[in-house]
């Protein structure tokens, strides 16, 4: 059953860098689609506007493929959803 969270994380990809969606899977890395780092902003800016979730630098500097991205921004949803702590 495919990962709605990857599929959504492909889809931006595909959508900001103008690639066909059979070349972006979640083992693909930046380097292997050839993405830059001001691509990779474009992307992360296109990523908190699509999950409305804010993607800490640190954090950011971490992602190397697809894969990551979706799971940096599951953590992210997670926290969100996590009752917040008197």
């Amino acid at each position: 059953m495919p990962d709605p969270i990857i599929e959504r994380v492909i889809q931006v990809i595909v959508k900001t860098q103008h690639m066909e969606a059979d070349t972006v899977k979640p083992e693909s890395t930046f380097e292997e689609m050839k993405i830059d780092s001001l691509d990779g902003l474009q992307i992360l800016f296109a990523l908190e506007e699509e999950f409305n979730v804010s993607i800490p630098d640190e954090a950011a500097k971490q992602l190397r493929s697809v894969a990551d991205i979706a799971n940096g921004i599951k953590a992210l949803l997670a926290e969100q959803s996590a009752p917040a702590e008197a």
